[in-house]
């Protein structure tokens, strides 16, 4: 089930906290009711065929439809909805929900959103279509018994409810007013105020801290228990992915304003724009995901068998995984973000020329692996394999390193003669010309990094039941 938006807030955080990392966007703050309804984005005037300024019947200069709601909606409750019709390629409907002058929150169907997107304001869930019609109607929401009260980083309180043996309710209050409602049924909620959060899980447990945001850019991220993360877009939806062995454990994808889940004992906040935030419990030092800029150390997996996964020329998310074994040889397996295989190379076939993959010295026990996204003359780009453990050389072994490997994730080419060795990095740089010719098909197509407006949603009523899995 959708997240649900219960209600706006509005007070901002206590003056002079400090939140290094990428800031979301404020919205709403804790108190309801104090933040202003957005005015009209000044526009430049329309123009008549002759060029001179256009007005409306009372003399006032007119504004490009563009800049206009397409209609205003007075639904129940005293709520009424601006509804805006966005996108040129993608034509998408957003609906600024507003109360008494003060706006409560966004919703946006269509295009690359949901075919309706329906959140919670005021005791009323309303709902926005793609069609750009918008509905409200009352939700009750029992309160449940009350186990105990917190009081949160900044002063707000929350008073936890029990409303089910899975469900557990937070009302939240600031200098006695009631400023906001996160419940948890089935699954963890999470409400932010400007880099404030606040998860409750569904057993009734919480977390509470501020910042750790990392920004929406796609790609790798390490936590500061080391565990990886993987960010990707896909359908304009944001979405988070473990990678344990250099593995993809399968993408969860945000629906609403966020969404949280428990990666080991790390608990990530992910935005509907993309940023996310991770909080480990029981870490004295906290921190952001951080972008992971090289490759992961090596990984023995055997006795004499080592591997490690480097990122791919091919695409932004795609990765490599290189196994160095002793009696199987080198080996190359080339995945997608989707931790789909997508081309391998290996001792019995070092080169698939249909994917660009390539192995050479694959009977050495210093073997590199070569990859590129194109045939014909492209160059490829060289990545030693990891090096054997210690004590795996055969007695009287002809296997022999080639004078261009290193080892780690260095990088080594070779170009007339010349050798040079590129430092680590998040893809391994480099050339060797002269290359044998071949038909490479497959094209990179790097994910897009593009940033959405955040929601500015605030510490907000949410309501989780279910994840979307793709």
């Amino acid at each position: 089930m959708r997240t649900a938006l219960r209600t706006a807030i509005a007070t901002a955080l206590v003056a002079g906290v400090a939140i290094t990392a990428p800031a979301l966007a404020a919205g709403a703050a804790f108190a309801a009711g104090t933040t202003p309804a957005p005015k009209a984005t000044a526009a430049a005037p329309a123009v008549t065929a002759d060029g001179a300024p256009a007005v409306t019947a009372d003399g006032a200069p007119a504004v490009t439809a563009e800049d206009a709601p397409v209609r205003t909606v007075q639904l129940a409750g005293g709520l009424s909805a601006k509804v805006y019709a966005k996108g040129d390629q993608h034509p998408y409907y957003t609906a600024t929900v507003v109360r008494d002058g003060h706006v409560l929150g966004e919703l946006k169907a269509g295009g690359g959103y949901a075919q309706q997107d329906t959140e919670v304001f005021a005791g009323h869930s309303v709902t926005l279509n793609s069609e750009g019609e918008v509905t409200a109607t009352a939700v009750d929401t029992p309160k449940g018994t009350l186990v105990r009260t917190e009081t949160l980083l900044t002063g707000t309180v929350a008073k936890i409810y029990k409303v089910n043996q899975l469900d557990y309710r937070a009302e939240l209050f600031r200098q006695g007013s009631p400023v906001g409602v996160v419940e948890a049924n089935s699954r963890s909620a999470a409400g932010q105020d400007n880099g404030e959060f606040f998860v409750l899980n569904q057993d009734g447990t919480t977390h509470n801290w501020i910042g750790n945001i990392a920004p929406n850019t796609p790609g790798l991220y390490r936590l500061v228990d080391g565990t990886v993360l993987q960010l990707a877009k896909k359908d304009g939806r944001f979405g988070l992915q473990l990678i344990e062995n250099g593995k993809g454990r399968g993408y969860t994808y945000a629906n609403g304003a966020r969404a949280v889940w428990t990666f080991g004992k790390a608990v990530v906040v992910l935005e509907s724009d993309g940023q996310f935030a991770a909080y480990v419990p029981g870490y004295r030092y906290q921190a952001a995901p951080k972008p992971v800029v090289e490759a992961p150390a090596p990984v023995a997996t055997g006795e004499c068998t080592v591997q490690q996964v480097v990122p791919s020329v091919f695409g932004l998310g795609w990765t490599v995984a290189l196994t160095n074994d002793l009696e199987k040889g080198p080996k190359a397996v080339l995945t997608d973000e989707q931790g789909e295989v997508r081309g391998t190379a290996d001792r019995a076939h070092p080169f698939d020329s249909a994917v660009g993959l390539k192995i050479e010295g694959a009977g050495t026990l210093a073997p590199r692996f070569g990859q590129r996204t194109q045939g014909g003359d492209t160059p490829f780009r060289w990545t030693s394999f990891p090096a054997l453990p210690k004590g795996c050389e055969k007695d009287g072994s002809t296997a022999s390193p080639t004078p261009s490997a290193t080892t780690g994730t260095n990088v080594t080419t070779n170009n007339a003669g010349q050798t040079s060795v590129v430092p680590k990095g998040g893809v391994a740089a480099g050339a060797e010309l002269g290359a044998s010719h071949d038909s490479t098909a497959l094209v990179a197509a790097g994910a897009g990094a593009a940033s959405l407006a955040a929601a500015g949603l605030g510490f907000v009523v949410l309501r989780r039941r279910a994840s979307a899995r793709v």
